[in-house]
């Protein structure tokens, strides 16, 4: 990769599409790739003339926005180093976070910065409000009247040709602090070659073009969001929509009904929502089972239901990518059946993210995708295609370590290059990935059986009344600890002693689809939803 490319795809980008809409904030202001564009120019000057310098730490806390996208793009053509931090993190995790990463300068929403205590992050001396470019914490003040007169548009040198920074495919740009399923993670170094590597992937499968829609409502603070629905679709000139509040399926279905995007990504907590209560209780139903049997009729209610499930995104996207997690086999299934036009791909943090994906087209069942045309794929098993093993990749995408913490670099990155996912499964001829689960979270049944708790929950969470659930080994045997649909069970008014009883009925049930040596002993009701990372993955390592 030549230098500056990465750089040089925005450029690219802003001066053709100048006129066009880049940025909105859902239902609020939006700007032009051309007013974006002078944004950055400003914070570029304030941070030449402040002495922010290549390869310094610059933090952005707070939720998707146009200004957090321009600030991104501003720190990353400068050539500093973004540390994205997640809004959901609590206060403690955030003063780590940007001491651990040695940040100097900090981006923050006005109500998350009131949240956290100047004296923890003493290396923090400047903190502007992503919210409206304020100046909220200057140690000093020249610096301070500096920043607010540049913003509010002093006159800057040569504004056609702002300073862009000089970057090599192995320099630092990212370092990606997630909450993952193991307790509170390490700092993903991402370099510019990954990047540059996924967005150019992209650009080359997925057929977005410039004035395409996009909803961004997956955290940009994490990779897969900031990838797929703000780098990727900015670098060709799409017009992205920002939801600036906690994206509930509700606040979702609302914005594609409106903004209609043509490419979506979710993770597959949105899609099993959306099925269990829009489609499942139309299955369900006697008259709609028995007409399903019926060849002719059930091509026809099929085409009802994928037309209604399209309205449902908005009616106008040409592909729906899933990744994150495991989708619930039982809806991939039904979705696979009516034809509808989703795919499912795999990824993770350390590699920026993209590992495998596939057209819905021309994906296989089951599969996660294709392993993308700039990684390397092994199976640590002796039969790759038959024997299960765990997942190691080598490429372009792949990070650089985790930051300050060669021990746990060393853990998962080889000196070849080969990177342990931590995650099981096994492959085709043709480079498909098919994962049957994470390492940490195998199980052993009582004769040395691989258990796998996700295969089982998937089933369980099909049933009544379950609305998540987490599968625990406790004295040797299976518990299923279940949070219940409380919206079902208030409707329907079913008491505790009647949960308890239907909950028993359920646990039969799915031990009828289980072999011996995984057979649930137990349902435990929660009071509580369990605890999720933002990509909305339970955070298993908490109730086990």
């Amino acid at each position: 990769m030549e230098k500056n490319n990465l750089i040089n795809l925005f450029i690219e980008s802003f001066k053709q599409n100048r006129g066009l809409p880049a940025f909105s904030d859902y239902q609020g202001k939006t700007m032009t790739y051309g007013e974006a564009a002078q944004v950055i120019r400003q914070m570029h000057h304030f941070f030449n003339t402040s002495g922010i310098e290549k390869g310094d730490k610059i933090a952005l806390f707070g939720r998707n926005s146009s200004n957090w996208a321009i600030s991104f793009l501003a720190i990353l053509s400068y050539g500093a180093v973004v540390v994205p931090v997640l809004p959901d993190f609590n206060p403690e995790d955030v003063h780590h976070i940007l001491n651990h990463s040695e940040s100097k300068f900090l981006f923050a929403a006005d109500q998350l910065f009131d949240k956290l205590t100047l004296d923890k992050i003493p290396d923090i001396r400047s903190v502007v409000s992503l919210t409206n470019f304020d100046a909220l914490h200057f140690s000093d003040e020249k610096k301070k009247t500096a920043w607010l007169s540049i913003m509010k548009g002093a006159t800057l040198p040569d504004p056609d040709d702002p300073k862009m920074a000089d970057l090599s495919p192995e320099d630092l740009c990212i370092i990606s602090y997630t909450s993952g399923t193991s307790g509170f993670t390490k700092g993903v170094m991402i370099p510019v070659r990954s990047l540059y590597s996924n967005i150019i992937f992209a650009q080359e499968h997925m057929p977005l073009k410039p004035g395409n829609r996009i909803v961004s409502f997956l955290p940009m603070a994490h990779v897969f969001g900031l990838l797929f629905e703000f780098l990727f679709p900015a670098s060709v000139g799409c017009h992205i929509t920002f939801l600036t509040k906690a994206p509930t399926p509700q606040i979702i279905t609302k914005a594609f009904e409106e903004v209609k995007p043509h490419l979506i990504l979710s993770v597959p907590l949105v899609i099993e929502k959306i099925y269990k209560k829009k489609i499942q209780p139309t299955l369900e139903k006697p008259l709609i089972r028995a007409l399903l049997k019926i060849p002719g009729i059930s091509g026809l209610l099929h085409r009802q239901i994928r037309q209604k499930l399209i309205e449902t995104f908005g009616g106008n996207f040409f592909e729906l990518v899933i990744g994150g997690a495991a989708l619930n086999p039982e809806v991939e299934s039904f979705f696979r059946e009516i034809k509808f036009p989703f795919t499912i791909g795999y990824g993770m943090t350390e590699c920026g993210p993209l590992i495998s994906y596939d057209s819905w087209k021309t994906t296989r069942p089951s599969s996660a995708g294709r392993l993308v045309d700039r990684m390397e794929l092994k199976i640590d098993s002796d039969d790759p295609a038959r024997q299960v093993g765990e997942i190691m990749v080598r490429g372009a995408n792949v990070m650089l370590g985790y930051f300050k913490n060669p021990e746990a670099t060393r853990e998962v990155l080889g000196p070849d290059g080969w990177l342990r996912t931590g995650d099981l499964g096994i492959t085709n001829p043709e480079s498909y990935i098919f994962i049957r689960g994470r390492s940490k979270n195998m199980l052993l049944g009582p004769s040395g059986q691989n258990i796998y708790p996700e295969e089982i929950e998937a089933k369980l969470n099909n049933l009544p009344y379950i609305s998540e659930c987490v599968v625990v080994e406790r004295e040797k045997k299976l518990v299923a600890l279940v949070f219940p649909d409380k919206e079902s069970q208030s409707s329907e008014h079913i008491g505790d002693e009647q949960l308890i009883n239907l909950m028993e009925d359920n646990r039969v049930l799915v031990n009828r689809e289980l072999p011996r040596y995984a057979q649930i002993s137990k349902i435990q009701l929660v009071e509580t939803e369990f605890e999720k990372t933002p990509k909305k993955n339970i955070k298993r390592y908490l109730y086990t």
